[in-house]
């Protein structure tokens, strides 16, 4: 780069070039370690510091937890890590106590996978790629309070980790309080005899195992024999949040089926009101708030018991329970723990041969079609396929409204993750059900009215007629009738019948499953619960806290063909006897007694649920949190009424997984009165994203990006001719480009520069390394209004600025300090290159008073090359805590406008007049200019619109 070249150095051996930036980064972020520059005081404990800053009105800043990868950082990767750096500094220069830390969400898959495919343990690993990333993070000029920094591998992190796993498991959700309750006060309810047991017994006459099974029921992290999403490949479980909509896994794109597991899972759906409810209150992108609530999927509706002669009653839910009469048939998920009990030993006398699948008895039916749905995901059984599969279970119910028997079936379409896993089919009205009806040839009945002409005969329809603005008909029995009401009517009136009867209820349903919490992995924090010898689950003691995870040899999960869905999890841990079997006094008064410990590992989520509140108080051993410190940091106050951290900012493909567990943990630890803050982030903000060209030749493979030559339009890659597509950077794209890269060449502060003057934070945006350089050449013309490049002195002269120049500075003061605050980072340097640009093509050296107020406009924008001009200005205090420029509303105001004066819609006069002049002086004015006088030409005036200060237009008569 000419700018860099030997002779120009030579020339002007105290210009600003990537060799002074890097000796100048280099030494101020020394400084700023060594003198603690960012060291954010708590109000109280081993933290607190100054108590002036500590007065301040506080800011709590966070990036989302980074995962230490391998492959290091790309310019894409410190895009928010360099906006919230940029915001928390512009706080500090306003009068704010900022807290600003990082630190590494280290456990999870991608470690361990690595680790299996290296044969390096995942600790080595995720530690060295921890060492790398702080010194990439580090080179930035982050200003980032290190004291507070952690990795979730620690011990000393996740034993709180693990106390509140306990937390929650020793908690139930009291629906009257609508609040989480420690499960002591429910036990204490079934002593007493305020809450009876189910079957009426006392609780003293209950075993141990049946008290356990009890309290199981109401737990918030419980252990159930559930379906679960299991991954062959991946060998382990997920949630149904870490399954894509094709049915695989989100990590590694492994295939994904449903399985019988006992595992550990959370809760979550006690809180789905309040999930919903509270988001309300939070300062968060609409897009977000929709997808929470799509997840989590309220529906009001009605359950309804269906009477099954063998087995009791099937219960379904439906938001349209003014259609009863219409129900034909029903539907259960192929893995309804009812099934077995109601499929009889043969075929019903007449059962039709549809139905069959051709077996001999509903038995070999069900396990053959079992097999079938098994193999498929949620996506693929909720598709839309033609032919709907399914097969009789030989069982009927009777529907409770028209007294009639109906078919009972197990089909794919009709899942066990929402509702009740059980459906009361209406084909004339839905569209799945009329599918199936047609191919397994079964009755349909209109109940309602069709608005088109089709007539109410269905066995005549192309398709089935929904709506909800239709009359209801064909909706009656002895004792009550639907008939010609409106859809809301009549639910309301039916609803009100079941509850009458005994058969239904109004209720409300959602989407939202409880969150499997178990993996069978190796990387992950350990549970703190062993099992008796009767299986029996037991919390440990706090005092065995943390339980750590063991060093092992063989980490590698055990993992299958990938297709093969007939396997099962085999948990590295279980692998380590030594370690799985122990003798434990658990103080309990049982004395010491042999246990075998949970060999599966809480998920990569854990960890990050509850991150932000060990940011607050990272060293407490005896407590979570400081309450007083927590209440200082993430409590309520105005305009925050659930409290949180006051800008979170982060990817927008967090909107459910993370988000939705996070507010989770901080309810029940809110409920538990552990904590203030009922959500965890007040104000999210999700960053774009950078992207950057990707190359591929004839074949679809990548290119190197940095090798690609342009001639004529077209692209090229030795010799030959390459697509070129605008997608994700990334090392497998070979479109990667390093911050080391950018750095080396230009300086920290250039990259930082460019990555927030590339275009709104909130909007992807395309790489382009060739544009780094504008934002290096606003450094070095900022520095020439400073430093001389030949001799190194400053050049500012200590005289009073013009008008001019105070005019120009202080509209920017104002603009940038506005931009700064609503995050509008691109605009701000926009202002700052203008007015440095009108300050060095005023020519001459620069009042003091201005280049003072110039640096401290870029200090947070870019802080090494700021801190260093500030220093060479005479300060000896960082530019870091200096107030922000304040600008002077008198200059402010421009001290002239143009008013364009309007005659029949022509322009007839531009006048230049004060920005605050009245209407009615504006008039005046515009009437007697001569210009306007004569082109009126003594014509009368009919009207005179007059919009001060921009425009005067006038209506002859």
């Amino acid at each position: 780069m000419s700018e860099t070249n030997s002779a120009a150095e030579t020339a002007a051996p105290h210009r600003y070039t990537a060799a002074m930036a890097a000796d100048i980064e280099a030494r101020w972020q020394d400084f700023w370690d060594a003198e603690g520059t960012y060291e954010a005081p708590n109000p109280t404990g081993d933290l607190a510091g100054d108590p002036e800053l500590a007065a301040k009105p506080k800011k709590f800043i966070m990036d989302m937890f980074p995962y230490p990868s391998g492959a290091g950082l790309h310019v894409g990767h410190p895009l928010g890590y360099i906006a919230t750096d940029v915001y928390a500094r512009h706080q500090r220069m306003t009068g704010h106590n900022v807290l600003h830390t990082l630190g590494f969400d280290a456990f999870g898959l991608p470690a361990e996978q690595y680790a299996v495919q290296t044969g390096t343990h995942p600790r080595a690993s995720t530690e060295a790629n921890m060492e790398n990333m702080k010194v990439q993070l580090r080179r930035l000029g982050l200003g980032h309070d290190n004291r507070r920094s952690f990795a979730t591998i620690e011990a000393e992190y996740y034993k709180w980790t693990q106390w509140i796993f306990l937390q929650i498991f020793n908690s139930w959700y009291d629906t009257e309080a609508d609040r989480a309750r420690p499960i002591a006060e429910l036990v204490e309810q079934f002593e007493n005899g305020t809450r009876a047991t189910p079957d009426g017994r006392e609780w003293s006459a209950l075993s141990v195992a049946e008290r356990a099974d009890l309290l199981g029921e109401y737990r918030l992290a419980y252990a159930s024999d559930a379906p679960v999403n299991w991954s062959p490949g991946l060998g382990t479980v997920l949630a149904n949040e870490e399954v894509t909509a094709d049915g695989r896994s989100e990590r590694g794109n492994f295939p994904v089926f449903k399985a019988k597991l006992r595992q550990w899972n959370m809760r979550i759906t006690s809180y789905a009101d309040r999930l919903l409810d509270d988001l309300d209150g939070l300062d968060w992108p609409d897009a977000i708030k929709l997808q929470q609530r799509n997840w989590i999927g309220r529906s009001e509706g009605a359950r309804v018991e269906f009477p099954v002669d063998s087995a009791g009653g099937i219960t379904v839910f439906t938001t349209r329970q003014d259609t009863l009469f219409g129900a034909t048939y029903m539907v259960l998920a192929p893995e309804h723990e009812l099934v077995e009990r109601i499929i009889p030993a043969a075929w019903p006398e007449g059962t039709h041969p549809v139905w069959t699948g051709g077996h001999t008895n509903p038995a070999e039916a069900v396990t053959a079609y079992r097999k079938q749905a098994a193999a498929k995901s949620d996506v693929e059984r909720q598709a839309e396929a033609k032919d709907k599969t399914g097969v009789f279970t030989g069982a009927y119910a009777t529907n409770p409204v028209s007294g009639e028997k109906v078919p009972v079936f197990i089909a794919d379409y009709v899942l066990m993750g929402y509702g009740t896993g059980a459906i009361m089919a209406v084909p004339a009205h839905d569209a799945r059900d009329f599918a199936f009806a047609r191919a397994f040839e079964l009755p349909m009945r209109c109940v309602v009215q069709p608005s088109d002409d089709r007539g109410t005969d269905p066995s005549t329809w192309d398709d089935a007629f929904g709506s909800y603005d239709a009359k209801l008909v064909n909706s009656a029995n002895d004792e009550i009738s639907l008939d010609g009401l409106g859809v809301v009517e009549a639910k309301a009136k039916i609803t009100e019948w079941l509850q009458e009867h005994g058969v239904g209820e109004g209720t409300v349903n959602f989407r939202l499953r409880d969150w499997l919490f178990s993996r069978q992995r190796y990387w992950g924090e350990p549970f703190p619960i062993v099992y008796d010898e009767e299986g029996i689950a037991h919390p440990l003691p706090e005092s065995m806290l943390p339980l750590e995870l063991p060093e092992v040899e063989d980490y590698s999960p055990r993992t299958f063909d990938p297709e093969d869905a007939d396997t099962q999890p085999e948990t590295p841990l279980s692998r380590n006897a030594d370690w799985v079997n122990v003798t434990l006094d658990l103080g309990d008064g049982a004395g010491p007694r042999k246990y075998r410990r949970e060999t599966n590992t809480m998920p990569n989520w854990a960890g990050s649920c509850w991150y932000e509140l060990r940011y607050l108080d990272p060293n407490n051993d005896r407590q979570l949190v400081d309450p007083e410190i927590e209440q200082y940091w993430m409590g309520p106050r105005e305009g925050q009424p659930t409290g949180g951290v006051d800008l979170y900012v982060g990817g927008a493909e967090h909107a459910v997984l993370h988000l939705l567990y996070a507010r989770f943990w901080s309810k029940v630890l809110h409920d538990l009165g552990h904590i203030s803050s009922a959500e965890p982030f007040h104000k999210l903000y999700n960053q774009g994203m950078i992207q950057a060209f990707v190359y591929r030749d004839s074949r679809g493979i990548a290119v190197p990006a940095a090798e690609v030559e342009e001639r004529d339009g077209a692209f090229y890659y030795e010799g030959e001719k390459v697509s070129r597509v605008l997608g994700k950077m990334g090392k497998s794209l070979k479109n990667a480009v390093t911050p080391d890269e950018i750095c080396a060449e230009y300086g920290a502060d250039t990259l930082r520069l460019y990555e927030m003057a590339m275009g709104p934070l909130d909007v992807s945006r395309p790489w382009d390394t060739r544009a780094v350089v504008g934002q290096y050449r606003l450094l070095q013309r900022l520095w020439r209004n400073v430093v001389d490049e030949e001799t190194g002195e400053v050049t500012v002269v200590d005289t009073e600025p013009g008008e001019d120049a105070l005019r120009a500075l202080h509209k920017a003061i104002d603009g940038v300090g506005q931009d700064l605050e609503g995050m509008r980072f691109n605009t701000a340097i926009a202002k700052i290159t203008e007015l440095n640009n009108h300050l060095t093509k005023a020519g001459g050296p620069l009042p003091r008073s201005v280049a003072e107020r110039l640096v401290l406009l870029i200090a947070p924008l870019a802080p090494h090359v700021a801190e260093e001009l500030w220093r060479r200005l005479g300060h000896t205090e960082s530019v870091v805590h200096q107030d922000f420029p304040v600008a002077d509303p008198a200059y402010v105001v421009d001290e002239t406008v143009t008013c364009v004066v309007q005659i029949k819609g022509k322009v007839r006069a531009r006048l230049e007049i004060s920005p605050s002049i009245t209407d009615e002086e504006l008039e005046t004015l515009a009437l007697a200019d001569p210009a306007v006088v004569a082109a009126l030409g003594g014509a009368g005036i009919r009207k005179v619109i007059v919009r001060a200060p921009k425009l005067v237009n006038i209506v002859p008569a």
